[in-house]
């Protein structure tokens, strides 16, 4: 019987995993390859190793079911790791719904948000090869502040090309990555020809994260060998190292004695839906479960439900290797949206395969219901998400009362992958009316998609 007492779940430091979990020996196929944006050929390490360590190359390429967590990335995740799982006993008493609604909390981070989780390996890596700058970009903010600190820890140069509108929607992220000795750039800059490019083409270009990396590894490959990149989701590594969350929520639902029926995470680039799913993934394909994954996303910019699943860059000007995912077109700019760590193009590749093959279903929703759905959290479970993770508690929400519309049970969990503390003007902007729901045309999808690569 499911623990009727408790409702914070917590493991010891001990308990904490000692491995990441690698979902590819799990997955209904092998994973497409990477190609060569130029040659249009499967990569090898050697022609990534430009941009990463080879450690990480590694492990982006593995197909070891489990994979070591280094001693030293330990010590540093156990500042806030393990972290809560909390039942929303409150939430549910709100809802008047028979489901079980339980959350992984990672906004107890130092920054705020389950971005240490790679940042702080993906740091320590860099150090072991002795890479002294990391350039990166960012959305929200919430990577680039979490990169920042870990570049702090290791004694590594940070710097990050921030999407514009977030730039300016969010300017406590921006100095909290200054804060951290990290230096910041509007993106696009007139510091790059990327930037300059899409400057010339519109002078008024509020960015995207697309634009944001192809200004980052235009400055890694121009920087004559003495910078790496670093990315905060998409790619197979970064993917990996957040699954310490779902395989704690494992062990919490354990304690809980109780298991979920659906699994509930917000979608952008993948690394937070991927963290909380890829573990119980593993866990029902092994033993023929029926959990259900649900990938929640916003209307503006609707990868998976709208994407198609083909080879496509990861940056907007052609720059990266060409991945398969579900996309929007490299070149697909999103509504300046408040919740700007999901504005981007594409989805992870591991993530866009599960999907194609029916193992995760995908939602989409306005931003406004995102915020209403917020609101209802903070008043009764005391914590603000951010604008990103709201995708996670709406998703959940539907769940919950759709359980209530049919009479039955339902165990819920999702990853609340963040605290909003640095998004208020937009709660400000929601409560005073202006805050306005984007829905993309399809014709402009449309005509993004038509510009891919032909592979």
């Amino acid at each position: 019987m499911p623990d009727t007492r408790h409702t914070k779940y917590l493991l010891s430091e001990d308990e904490m995993p000692k491995t990441w979990y690698n979902v590819v020996p799990d997955l209904p196929r092998p994973p497409e390859p990477v190609l060569h944006p130029g040659t249009k050929q499967p990569v090898g390490p050697g022609d990534l190793a430009p941009l990463f360590p080879m450690a990480l190359i590694l492990q982006e390429v593995s197909g070891d079911q489990y994979i070591e967590i280094p001693e030293a990335v330990r010590d540093i995740y156990k500042q806030w790791r393990p972290s809560p799982l909390f039942r929303a006993r409150r939430l549910e008493k709100a809802l008047d719904t028979p489901a079980r609604i339980y959350y992984k909390y990672e906004g107890v981070s130092p920054a705020g948000s389950h971005k240490p989780n790679t940042a702080v390996p993906q740091a320590y890596y860099n150090k072991q090869e002795g890479v002294t700058k990391i350039i990166t970009e960012t959305g929200a903010g919430q990577w680039g502040s979490s990169l920042a600190m870990a570049g702090a820890m290791f004694g590594i140069e940070i710097e990050v090309f921030m999407v514009k509108v977030s730039y300016n929607q969010k300017p406590y992220r921006r100095s909290m990555m200054q804060a951290y000795g990290a230096s910041v750039h509007a993106s696009p800059s007139d510091l790059t020809q990327a930037g300059r490019a899409i400057l010339a083409q519109d002078p008024d270009s509020t960015g995207s994260l697309g634009i944001a990396i192809s200004e980052a590894v235009e400055m890694v490959a121009t920087s004559g060998g003495k910078a790496k990149y670093s990315l905060g989701s998409v790619l197979n590594h970064v993917l990996l190292h957040q699954t310490i969350i779902g395989q704690e929520a494992l062990l919490q639902m354990a304690q809980a004695d109780d298991y979920p029926d659906v699994v509930v995470g917000c979608t952008g680039g993948g690394s937070n839906f991927a963290g909380i799913s890829f573990p119980f993934i593993g866990e029902a394909r092994k033993k023929g479960l029926n959990t259900r994954f649900v990938a929640a996303e916003p209307m503006s910019c609707p990868s998976l439900t709208k994407g198609v699943y083909a080879y496509d860059f990861g940056d907007t000007l052609g720059m990266t290797p060409l991945v398969k995912m579900h996309t929007l077109g490299h070149d697909f700019i999103p509504p300046g949206i408040h919740a700007g760590g999901l504005r981007y193009h594409g989805m992870s590749p591991l993530i866009s395969l599960l999907h194609d093959a029916g193992v995760i279903e995908a939602k989409a929703y306005h931003q406004t219901s995102i915020f209403e759905a917020n609101l209802l959290f903070g008043k009764t479970e005391g914590i603000l998400p951010a604008p990103e993770a709201g995708h996670a508690v709406k998703g959940a929400l539907d769940e919950a009362l759709q359980a209530k519309e049919e009479g039955k049970e339902r165990v819920i969990l999702f990853n609340l992958c963040g605290h909003g503390h640095f998004d208020m003007a937009a709660y400000d902007a929601y409560l005073s009316g202006k805050l306005e729901d984007y829905e993309y045309p399809a014709e402009a999808v449309a005509a993004a998609q038509a510009r891919m690569p032909v592979v």
